[in-house]
């Protein structure tokens, strides 16, 4: 008889290798809904799992599917579907951690707003398993570039969801062309008659699986969220790292590569930091954790995954630089602080377009997370001045000043400075890129632009953009009229909650370049911008870099567009 202290390999899981994923991202003991579901899924049966969002439901279908999954058989043994690209992308990733150790097992995501010749090549090289949307999935199905005559098991992940955002016909006319005889699992937080519906003709007498939730919160963690509108992540993360008191910080993002990049951004910024990340081995993980608890790293850049069983009690601060998708992970990544009888501080950042899931996490936590303001730079100034300072006075405790009183008398200028001039002089010196006074407009790229008005908006050679919420699309109004421009395209639309402001913040924001801007506009899935040509190599390397709303904008070269005396 199962009970809570069975283990993994007491379920029946006995991969070697996914057994040592596990170990290595901490999993120890099964959670409610994995203890349950992961019997009955091994042993193929179909599942109705009945959990709250951050339940640890994932881990439940995809430890016994990769299970199961014969790596020698190069066809889709798994589909499974999610109701938005940010949770496919999420699955895929757990379902890439899992499986690290399996030798030739191939994990295709499929969600639109990426390329389809992305797409066509990986499933052209096999998938496995293969996790996407219900509308780009069925695009593949009906272009034959998905074929699923030999799948084994179908998962309809929060099910509910896929009904609330009008999915439910897709799910239904996917289910309809898969095979008859497969495994089906189906999670939802509520069973709607309509989910009833796509039960009872589509699975085959389901174990009921039924958790109820008890997600709780650390009374001694402060938790704060901040509106991130037009300001990049990077620059508000460094903001709060200027002004926050902390000993150590760990800062949780949703993807490995963004480990990397922000760790990157950190230790450019002179911060001690580390990347903690699946595609570290064992040894190298361990490595960072040590330099973590021993104080000879202060700041920590992690997946969900891999901060799974970290426990260092000097953790003050954590920062949500990716907001979760669930709430349990929101729970077990701010419970890494507020131990041992210490408070500890939240913060959480929350763009424009992630407020739904900010409302779910406050609905499953039963808390309204209060709202804190981006530093200001008067802040920041005050803020670095006092450090600044800190260092001097500490300065004033050397014995060896007089090496240096003595250089005074010996520096040549052609004209003469008193002693608060000359000072002056040494701060500007001194302060090396990072100033110590921040002009105060950098602040306003944090500020949202009206819904529904017509907008002026100057980009960063001064130049005015008219910005036309009916028709989508801004014009440069410049100072050159013949200019010749090239026509490009970035495969980022509305649907993806991409603006106009996004795309201007990102060029002359991120790059920080001289370079007219002629029309730029939205569709569905995609945008077109005119810049002025001739643009260098290396400028446009630099763009697909670049992250709107932190999803690659995949810049490509159209054509150039005929010259015009008018831009309108």
């Amino acid at each position: 008889m199962l009970s809570k202290n069975n283990s993994f390999v007491d379920l029946g899981l006995k991969h070697h290798a996914i057994l040592n994923a596990l170990k290595d991202f901490g999993y120890k003991i099964p959670s409610p809904i994995q203890l349950r579901c992961i019997p009955y899924l091994l042993a193929g049966r179909d599942v109705l799992g009945m959990a709250q969002t951050g339940s640890g439901k994932t881990a439940a279908f995809v430890l016994p599917l990769l299970h199961n999954v014969n790596p020698k058989l190069m066809v889709t043994q798994v589909l499974i579907l999610a109701p938005t690209r940010e949770l496919a992308i999420q699955v895929s990733t757990v379902c890439s951690e899992f499986s690290k150790y399996i030798d030739g097992i191939h994990i295709v995501p499929l969600y639109g707003g990426q390329r389809y010749d992305i797409q066509f090549r990986a499933l052209s090289k096999g998938a496995h398993i293969v996790v996407g949307t219900p509308g780009r999935l069925l695009d593949h199905l009906n272009r034959g570039t998905l074929n699923l005559f030999k799948l084994r098991s179908l998962v309809l992940d929060e099910a509910d969801e896929m009904l609330r955002m009008g999915f439910i016909d897709d799910v239904e006319n996917i289910l309809s062309k898969v095979p008859i005889k497969r495994q089906t699992a189906l999670f939802s937080a509520t069973l709607p008659i309509v989910i009833k519906r796509v039960i009872n003709r589509f699975m085959n007498n389901p174990q009921e699986v039924f958790i109820h939730s008890g997600i709780s919160v650390c009374s001694d963690v402060r938790q704060y969220y901040c509106p991130i509108y037009g300001t990049r992540k990077s620059e508000a993360l460094m903001r709060f790292l200027e002004t926050e008191n902390f000993d150590a910080v760990i800062v949780f993002v949703r993807t490995k590569s963004s480990t990397v990049e922000v760790n990157e951004i950190l230790e450019h910024n002179g911060y001690n930091s580390a990347a903690l990340n699946g595609d570290m081995n064992q040894i190298l993980r361990q490595q960072t954790l040590n330099r973590f608890k021993n104080g000879k790293l202060d700041i920590l850049i992690a997946t969900d995954i891999a901060a799974r069983g970290l426990d260092v009690g000097r953790i003050s601060l954590v920062i949500n630089y990716d907001i979760p998708l669930d709430v349990e992970s929101y729970v077990h990544r701010i419970g890494r602080t507020g131990r041992a009888g210490r408070i500890g501080n939240s913060l959480l950042f929350v763009g424009n377009y992630e407020f739904k899931l900010l409302r779910n996490i406050e609905r499953g936590i039963h808390y309204s997370i209060p709202e804190v303001q981006l530093p200001s730079s008067d802040t920041l100034n005050v803020r670095r001045l006092e450090k600044f300072s800190a260092q001097v006075q500490m300065q004033l405790q050397s014995d060896d000043l007089n090496i240096y009183l003595k250089l005074l008398s010996k520096i040549k200028l052609k004209t003469n400075l008193d002693i608060e001039d000359l000072a002056a002089v040494f701060l500007k010196m001194v302060q090396g890129s990072k100033r110590l006074i921040v002009s105060s407009d950098l602040i306003k790229k944090n500020v949202a632009l009206p819904r529904k008005v017509k907008a002026n908006i100057i980009d960063g050679n001064g130049n005015g953009i008219r910005y036309n919420k009916k028709i989508l699309s801004v014009t440069c109004i410049k100072k050159n009229m013949n200019k010749k421009m090239s026509l490009y395209r970035i495969e980022l639309g509305r649907d993806h909650g991409i603006k106009m402001q996004h795309i201007l913040g990102a060029i002359h924001g991120e790059l920080n370049i001289n370079v007219y801007i002629g029309t730029i506009k939205l569709f569905s899935s995609y945008s077109t911008i005119e810049l002025s040509r001739k643009i260098p190599d290396k400028i446009l390397s630099d763009f697909n870099r670049i992250r709107i709303l932190n999803k690659p904008i995949n810049i490509r070269f159209l054509g150039n567009v005929l010259s015009r005396r008018n831009i309108t």
